[in-house]
C-alpha cells in the first residue's frame, strides 16, 4: 500500500511535506469506499455519457453556475479556511476559473474535432487524422492554498475532455472541501463527478485503485509518492508542484513600480502561493533602493500595523506558522517580523544579509517572508538559479533587452514573467506547469484539454485501384524495381500542406467535370 505518511494515518502532508492533523470528519456510515467510488465512475464512463459534446458543455455551464450562484458561500468558506479577503477569492479563485470555463465553452468544438496533419507522398490518397479521446476515469487531488482555483481548474479541463472524475479536495481547507462535497455535487452529474473527502488514509486508499489519469497539485515530496503509486498501473500523471521561484531585480528599473509588483506577488494570500516570489537576487546598491520603496508600499497596502490588516490572510496551520517564525527568529529582519501567534497572522517580512545555506533558503518558504540574496551581476544571478532545482516560475525585472534575453536563454523554469509577478498564470492561452523538481505536465486553455485527452492516430485507406497500386509494391515476390519505387515513395520530403491538397483536389475535380461535360456534349450534339 502506498502511504503518504507511513507513521500516522491520522495526519496529512502539506505543500512543504509537513504533517498536520486530519481536520475533516468523515461520516463512515454514509461514505462510499474508494473501490465503490471508482467503480461508479468507471461504469459511468463505460456508458459513453461523458463523451457527448453537449453533455460536456452542459456540465461546464453547471460548473459556471455553481461559481456564480454560490459565490457568497465560496467566499465564506475561504475566509474560514484562510481568512482570505473577498477580493482575492472573487478575482484570484472564482473569476480565473470562470474565465477558463467561458474560454473552453467557446473553443470546445474546435478542440474536440479530429485534426488533419499534413500528408507525405505515401499517404496522399489516405485519410490521416488525430482523434482526441478522453482517458477515462480521472483522479484529481486538489491543494489547500487556492482550494477553488487549483481544484476546479483541473476539473473543468477533465470535463471538457470527456472524462469522469473523482475529486479529492485538500482536508487542510475543510470548509471549502465540505462545500465542494455537499453543494457542487448538486450541480454536476452524480455518477460522472464524485467528491471523496478525507486525509492521508483516504488518499492512500484512492491511490490503491486503478485510474486512467492522475492530476496532483501539492509538494514535491508528496508528488514523488503520487508518481510512484501511479507507476504501479502505468497511469499517466500531471504533477503541479512548487519550489523556490526567484526574482532577479536589475538596477535600471522603475524601482517604485518594481517593488510594488514584487510585494504584491509575495504577499497575496500571505505568500501561500506556489508561484509566489520566493527570494530576491540583486546587488547591495539595488537592495537599498528596494527596501526604501518596499517600506512605503507596505504601509500604503496594509497600514502602520500590517499584521492586523484585513487584507492579510492567515497562515493555514499552527505547525506551518511555527516553521515560518523559525525563519524570522534566526535571520536578519529588515522590515516586518511582527506577528499574532494565536491568530496565525504574520506581517510581511523582508530579510537581508541572507546566506545561501541559511534555513530560509533550504526549502520553499510558502509565507509572507522575502529573503534578499546579494549578487554582483546578472552572471552571478544566473549561476545561482542554475545551481538549484528548476523553479516553477522565474521573475525578471529589467529594462535591458539583452539581460532579459540572456536570462531567458540560459535558465530553465516552468514559466517566466518579465517586469511583473504571478500574472502569467491568468493568461489562459499560456500553459501553466513545472519542469524537473517543480513538476511535469501543464494545463490552462487548450493545453488543459490536451492534458486530459489521448491523441489517437487514425489512418483510413480505401479499396480503390489507385490505393491498391501503391500497396502492391510491398507484397512478394520482391525485386529491385520495388525497392527503388518504395525508397522513392518513403523518402522524407517536406509535407504537403492540406490547403494545397484541397485546392489540387478542387482543380482536378473541376478539370475532370469540364472534360466530362465536353464529352457528353459531343455525344449529344456531335463533334466536329
Amino acid at each position: 500500500m502506498s502511504k503518504i505518511e507511513s507513521e500516522n494515518n491520522n495526519t496529512s502532508v502539506d505543500k512543504n511535506g509537513n504533517a498536520w492533523e486530519n481536520v475533516i470528519d468523515i461520516e463512515e456510515d454514509t461514505k462510499k469506499s474508494a473501490v465503490e467510488v471508482v467503480d461508479i465512475s468507471r461504469r459511468a464512463f463505460a456508458t459513453g455519457k461523458s463523451k457527448s459534446l453537449e453533455f460536456r458543455k452542459d456540465q461546464l455551464k453547471q460548473l459556471l453556475t455553481f461559481l456564480q450562484k454560490e459565490k457568497n458561500k465560496i467566499i465564506e468558506a475561504l475566509h474560514k479556511d484562510l481568512r482570505k479577503h473577498k477580493l482575492e477569492t472573487e478575482i484570484y479563485e472564482i473569476e480565473i476559473v470562470a474565465n477558463d470555463i467561458r474560454h473552453s465553452l467557446i473553443e470546445l468544438k474546435n478542440w474536440a474535432k479530429p485534426s488533419k496533419p499534413e500528408k507525405r507522398l505515401i499517404n496522399i490518397l489516405d485519410g490521416v487524422y488525430i482523434y482526441k479521446e478522453p482517458y477515462g476515469v480521472v483522479l484529481i487531488i486538489g491543494a489547500w492554498n487556492y482550494p477553488i482555483l487549483l481544484t476546479l481548474g483541473p476539473v473543468l479541463h477533465a470535463i471538457s475532455a470527456g472524462n469522469t472524475i473523482v475529486l479529492k479536495p485538500s482536508e487542510i481547507a475543510p470548509h471549502t472541501a465540505t462545500l465542494l462535497a455537499t453543494v457542487l455535487t448538486k450541480y454536476l452529474d452524480k455518477e460522472c463527478f464524485q467528491v471523496y473527502l478525507g486525509a492521508v488514509q483516504e488518499t492512500t486508499e484512492l491511490l490503491d485503485q486503478k485510474f486512467d489519469y492522475i492530476f496532483f497539485t501539492g509538494s514535491t515530496a508528496v508528488g514523488r509518492i503520487i508518481y510512484k503509486a501511479a507507476a504501479k498501473n502505468l497511469t499517466p500523471v500531471t504533477l503541479e508542484l512548487g519550489g523556490k521561484s526567484p526574482v532577479y531585480l536589475d538596477d535600471n528599473v522603475d524601482m517604485e513600480r518594481a517593488a510594488r509588483r514584487i510585494i504584491w506577488g509575495k504577499i497575496v494570500n500571505s505568500g501561500q502561493t506556489c508561484i509566489a516570489p520566493d527570494y530576491l537576487l540583486c546587488t547591495k546598491a539595488t537592495e537599498k533602493k528596494f527596501l526604501r520603496e518596499a517600506q512605503k508600499i507596505l504601509t500604503e497596502f496594509y497600514g502602520s500595523d500590517p499584521k492586523r490588516s484585513t487584507y492579510i490572510s492567515k497562515i493555514v496551520t499552527d505547525m506551518h506558522f511555527k516553521r515560518l517564525l523559525d525563519f524570522i527568529k534566526t535571520e536578519n529582519v529588515a522590515i516586518g517580523g511582527k506577528f499574532i501567534e494565536d491568530e496565525r497572522l504574520l506581517a510581511p517580512t523582508i530579510l537581508i544579509n541572507v546566506n545561501p545555506d541559511d534555513s530560509v533558503m533550504r526549502e520553499e518558504i510558502f509565507g509572507p517572508i522575502l529573503p534578499i540574496i546579494n549578487i554582483k551581476d546578472v552572471e552571478e544571478a544566473i549561476e545561482f538559479i542554475n545551481a538549484r532545482e528548476k523553479p516553477l516560475s522565474l521573475y525578471v525585472f529589467t529594462k535591458d533587452k539583452n539581460i532579459r534575453k540572456t536570462i531567458l536563454e540560459r535558465t530553465s523554469s516552468g514559466g517566466v514573467t518579465i517586469n511583473d509577478t504571478i500574472t502569467h498564470v491568468i493568461t489562459e492561452n499560456l500553459p501553466f506547469g513545472g519542469v524537473g523538481g517543480s513538476g511535469m505536465g501543464s494545463y490552462h486553455g487548450q493545453e488543459g484539454f490536451d492534458t486530459f485527452s489521448h491523441k489517437k492516430s487514425v489512418l483510413i485507406k480505401d479499396f480503390s485501384g489507385f490505393s491498391e497500386l501503391g500497396l502492391s509494391m510491398r507484397y512478394p515476390p520482391y525485386n529491385d524495381a520495388k525497392v527503388t519505387l518504395l525508397n522513392c515513395i518513403l523518402k522524407k520530403r517536406k509535407s504537403i500542406p492540406n490547403y494545397v491538397l484541397k485546392n489540387a483536389g478542387l482543380f482536378s475535380a473541376g478539370f475532370i467535370f469540364s472534360y466530362f461535360f465536353q464529352y457528353v456534349s459531343c455525344l449529344i450534339n456531335g463533334c466536329e
